[in-house]
């Protein structure tokens, strides 16, 4: 099944969510998320990522697209939140690819 190329980017996603945190929280789900703190944001980001794991073991495709959706949307809410950029974790896994896999997470858990 081939699929059209779509245009955004998650760079684009971060922007928008730097932007919807400027809203008012009747406008903007961003902005309700923002101001219902950390802890709120950080169990939303939880569940998305447990509705992406069970849509990929039903192999719901169109499910897993659709929650893994939500799931990068949340992590980024995230992030802004405790001050993390895109581009801090795009340069965390840069700086894995330096190594295999297995190298680097047998040196996070020290040796």
């Amino acid at each position: 099944m081939k699929c059209a190329m779509a245009a955004f980017t998650l760079g684009d996603l971060e922007r928008r969510i730097s932007a919807r945190a400027q809203a008012s929280a009747e406008a903007s789900y961003t902005r309700g998320l923002i101001d219902k703190g950390i802890a709120h944001s950080a169990k939303k980001l939880g569940e998305e990522a447990v509705e992406v794991v069970v849509a990929a073991v039903a192999q719901d495709r169109e499910r897993v697209i659709a929650e893994a959706a939500d799931l990068l949307y949340h992590l980024l809410v995230v992030l802004h939140m405790r001050g993390i950029s895109l581009a801090e974790v795009e340069a965390a896994l840069a700086e894995r690819t330096r190594q295999s896999g297995l190298d680097e997470k047998a040196a996070r858990k020290g040796g």
